[in-house]
């Protein structure tokens, strides 16, 4: 599953070269929406900085450790989701995810991390996959639990995030319960 169907307006697809400026660009106007929970933004400063992190995303593709997707909205990219690296011995990855202010409420994130449960478990056989959260990231947390994950517990001190550590809520799911709700 590299490129996927959410809906008739919307779609995930891997990041191109050419999605640099417009990564770059939606990253910069969302900066101090985004800045509360991702650690990346201050090192963010060009659009080169959005082609480094594409060209890793396309490295961790040819390296098989899963890939990173762009969430496309009507025709323009509005976020990101994927994989973290996945632990292919104990059948095992990490979902993160980040989308626009002004994309939100429209039920993307939880439909691109649906069709990633979908693929690690269907497709890749893995058996866990896990959603970190920050404690005060309300909205990110809504994603695990609308899709039934189990919250197992707090991660103390998790993240750095500019000046302070954060903790994290981490959330599992695992195959037979995926496989139980029925998705």
């Amino acid at each position: 599953m590299l490129t996927h169907t959410l809906s008739p307006d919307a779609h995930l697809r891997l990041l191109e070269e050419a999605d640099a400026d417009e990564l770059y660009a939606l990253l910069d106007a969302n900066r101090a929406h985004l800045r509360r929970w991702l650690p990346f933004l201050d090192s963010t400063t060009s659009p080169a900085d959005s082609l480094g992190f594409i060209r890793s995303t396309r490295k961790q593709v040819s390296d098989n450790q899963g890939y990173s997707l762009a969430i496309v909205y009507k025709g323009r990219i509005v976020g990101c989701c994927g994989y973290h690296n996945i632990n292919w011995i104990n059948k095992k990855t990490s979902i993160g995810y980040w989308l626009a202010e002004d994309a939100q409420g429209k039920g993307l994130v939880t439909a691109a991390v649906r069709a990633l449960l979908d693929n690690a478990f269907h497709n890749w056989g893995l058996n866990r996959v896990e959603i970190r959260a920050a404690v005060a990231n309300e909205k990110s947390q809504a994603i695990p639990r609308r899709l039934g994950f189990t919250e197992e517990g707090i991660v103390k001190e998790s993240e750095w995030l500019y000046d302070r550590y954060v903790d994290h809520i981490a959330f599992a799911m695992l195959a037979g319960d995926w496989k139980r709700t029925g998705q």
